[in-house]
């Protein structure tokens, strides 16, 4: 196992089996995002991003919540003596930590899960949508909260969920701000397994286990296929397509896939 830093307690990181583990550690606060948790989960992305050691990212929160949103606490508690922003100072301040969060999240290159094993909201609900799998305890639930504090949403919120679960049940998810359970979720197709909470951490890691143990190179191919087929032409992903079946096909993942199907064995893509 292998403890990364990440300069503050609110975030922790532990490479293990090919999982980064990242656990946002403010459970007293429901693991709500303020001025040293948002930037080091921004930062260990980046730290994340080209390790040979990781296979898979997941998120998750200490104590009883995935992310309870912002963290109110720290709102408009600035002390700079700077002069005040215009708003459009402040709408390109924000766009940009949409994208160096959300926005890196969704393009990370290796597969992402959020394990939720209580309440993920607002902008905590959008970090789980940005993942690639969500995976949740039978106690969690979601909400997007935004209408419930008079805001409209972000980090991309508005644009993943409906691409998950069709524009009228996002509509109705956020005009209402319904809570919606594990259970829920599951069935619409927003979490892909709902494990007991009280097991819910070591089923949460095996089965990231499971993804981080596969074919990356293969794996970070079908990812970027995916959700570029979501915007672009039918034309377009055949060509990338076949650019990655090539490339695949001559990789020494595919090399080790063959020879373990011959030998009748698993393939150890890791050890290779």
């Amino acid at each position: 196992m292998d403890v990364i830093d990440t300069g503050t307690s609110e975030l922790l990181c532990e490479i293990r089996d090919r999982v980064a583990l990242v656990t946002l550690n403010k459970p007293d606060k429901k693991n709500a995002l303020g001025d040293k948790l948002s930037p080091a989960l921004r930062q260990i992305l980046l730290t994340l991003e080209h390790r040979a050691d990781v296979g898979c990212v997941m998120i998750t929160g200490a104590g009883d919540a995935f992310c309870a949103g912002g963290d109110v606490s720290e709102m408009g508690n600035s002390t700079s003596a700077e002069p005040p922003r215009t708003v459009e100072e402040r709408i390109a301040e924000l766009t940009e930590r949409q994208l160096a969060l959300t926005g890196r999240l969704y393009y990370f290159p290796k597969p992402t899960i959020a394990a939720l094993p209580g309440a993920a909201a607002g902008a905590g609900l959008s970090i789980a949508l940005a993942c690639d799998l969500r995976v949740a305890a039978d106690t969690a639930f979601l909400l997007t909260a935004f209408r419930n504090v008079g805001l409209s949403g972000d980090y991309g919120a508005t644009w993943f969920l409906p691409r998950l679960v069709g524009l009228a049940r996002a509509k109705s998810l956020f005009y209402r701000s319904t809570r919606l359970t594990a259970d829920n979720a599951f069935v619409i197709g927003l979490i892909d397994e709902v494990f007991p909470a009280t097991s819910f951490r070591q089923d949460a890691f095996a089965y990231a286990r499971e993804i981080a143990d596969g074919p990356t190179e293969a794996l970070t191919r079908m990812k970027n296929n995916l959700q570029s087929g979501a915007e672009q032409s039918l034309e377009a992903s055949f060509a990338l397509e076949a650019k990655h079946m090539i490339e695949s096909g001559g990789s020494a993942e595919a090399h080790e896939a063959i020879h373990a199907f011959m030998q009748k064995r698993k393939p150890l893509f890791h050890r290779i």
